[in-house]
C-alpha cells in the first residue's frame, strides 16, 4: 500500500453482509460546483444514505488537509440489515481512494465499523468467516485510519467539548440538549472556514446557520481562522430555533482552548447578529427556558444567559441556581466570560 495525491475518477471497495453476499460501494468525483461535498445514495433506502453521509465526514476530520473543490458521490449497491454496520468501513475507504488520500495495490474488501469515525479509530468488525485478504477493522486488525498510511493514532490531536442548550417546545420533551464540538488542526491555512466545518445529520439550513456562528465567533478570536477542520454532533438534530448559539460557540472555545472549563457543565442559551463582534443577543422564551434549566442545573454547572434577559429572570432565579452549587453569568459579549 502506498500514500498517493492523485486523484481518480472512479473507484470501489467491496464489503462481506452478514448473510455472506458481497456488497459493492462505488465512489466517483466530479467537480462541486457549489454542491454538497458529499453525496450518497443507500440502495434506495434514505436513512441508510444519511448515515453514509455522516460516516464519510466524521472520517474526513483526522486528514491533515482539506480540498473541498471536488464533490464525492457514494453508492452502494444493496441495502444491509438495519442493524448491519460493518460496510462502514468499506464506504470510510472508497471516499479515500477516488480523492487519493490512500490508494491500495489491489482490490479492497473491508469490514469494519467505529463509535467515533471523528477520532480516526476503528473499534471492530463482525464479520466471521472473512476472506484471508480481507482489511478487517479494530484492535486486532486495523485500528485507526492512519496506519493505512503509516501514520500514528492521531485520535489525541482531536480535541473535544461538550456545552448544553435548553430545547423548549412547552412539552414532556423538554430537556437540555448537548452540542460537542471536535476540532482538529489543518496542515495549512486557505479556503473558507465555513468549508472546514461539518455537521453531519443536520438539514442545509441548520448547516448554514451552525457554520456562520461558529465562523463569526472564531473571527472574533482574531487568529483563530483557517486553523481547523471542525465536526460538529447534536444530541438530538432536530430543532427550532437558534438558541443553540451561545452552547455551539462555547463548545468551540472550549474545544479549542479559548475557554476555561466548568467543573461541570456549560449551559448556555443566546444567539447573536454579530458573532463576528463577540455580541450575544436575547432569544425567545426566557421564563420556560430559564425554568427547564434551573429544574435540571446540579452543583459545579455554569450557566449562561444574555446580558438582555435580566430583568425578566423570575425573582430569585439567580439565588435558587447558586443554592444547587451552580454558577450563573448573564453575559453581553464572549471573551470576557
Amino acid at each position: 500500500m502506498s500514500v498517493t495525491t492523485d486523484k481518480r475518477c472512479s473507484a470501489e471497495c467491496r464489503s462481506v453482509l452478514a448473510g455472506g453476499a458481497l456488497l459493492t460501494v462505488s465512489a466517483t468525483l466530479r467537480p462541486r460546483a457549489g454542491r454538497a461535498d458529499v453525496k450518497c445514495s443507500g440502495a434506495g433506502d434514505a436513512a441508510l444514505a444519511e448515515r453514509m453521509q455522516q460516516v464519510v465526514r466524521l472520517a474526513r476530520l483526522t486528514e491533515g488537509c482539506l480540498d473541498s473543490r471536488d464533490q464525492v458521490v457514494i453508492s452502494i449497491d444493496r441495502a444491509p440489515g438495519r442493524h448491519e454496520r460493518d460496510w462502514e468501513l468499506a464506504v470510510v475507504l472508497a471516499d479515500r481512494m477516488v480523492r487519493g488520500v490512500w490508494r491500495s495495490s489491489g482490490p479492497v474488501l473491508a469490514n469494519g465499523w467505529s463509535e467515533a469515525w471523528q477520532l480516526g479509530r476503528i473499534g471492530g468488525h463482525d464479520v466471521a468467516n472473512a476472506p484471508a485478504h480481507a482489511l478487517l477493522g479494530g484492535p486486532q486488525g486495523l485500528g485507526w485510519l492512519g496506519a493505512l498510511t503509516g501514520q500514528p493514532d492521531s485520535a489525541a490531536s482531536v480535541a473535544s467539548a461538550r456545552a448544553w442548550f435548553p430545547l423548549h417546545s412547552g412539552g414532556i420533551n423538554d430537556s437540555l440538549c448537548w452540542v460537542e464540538v471536535n476540532v482538529y488542526p489543518l496542515a495549512g491555512a486557505g479556503g473558507e472556514e465555513e468549508e472546514t466545518i461539518a455537521a453531519p445529520g443536520l438539514d442545509p439550513v441548520q448547516l448554514l446557520a451552525v457554520r456562520q456562528a461558529m465562523a463569526g465567533a472564531r473571527h472574533f478570536d482574531g487568529r483563530a481562522l483557517g486553523r481547523w477542520r471542525t465536526v460538529v454532533r447534536f444530541g438530538q438534530a432536530r430543532f427550532q430555533g437558534n438558541s443553540f448559539e451561545l452552547a455551539l460557540v462555547m463548545a468551540d472555545r472550549m474545544a479549542r482552548g479559548r475557554e476555561f472549563l466548568a467543573r461541570g457543565r456549560v449551559i448556555a442559551s443566546g444567539c447573536s447578529g454579530a458573532w463576528h463582534a463577540g455580541r450575544v443577543d436575547a432569544v425567545d422564551g426566557c421564563v420556560p427556558k430559564c425554568e427547564l434549566i434551573l429544574r435540571q442545573a446540579v452543583a459545579g454547572d455554569r450557566i449562561l444567559l444574555p446580558k438582555a434577559w435580566e430583568d425578566a429572570l423570575a425573582p430569585g432565579f439567580l439565588d435558587a441556581v447558586r443554592a444547587r452549587g451552580a454558577s450563573v453569568a448573564l453575559v453581553e459579549r464572549i471573551g470576557i466570560i
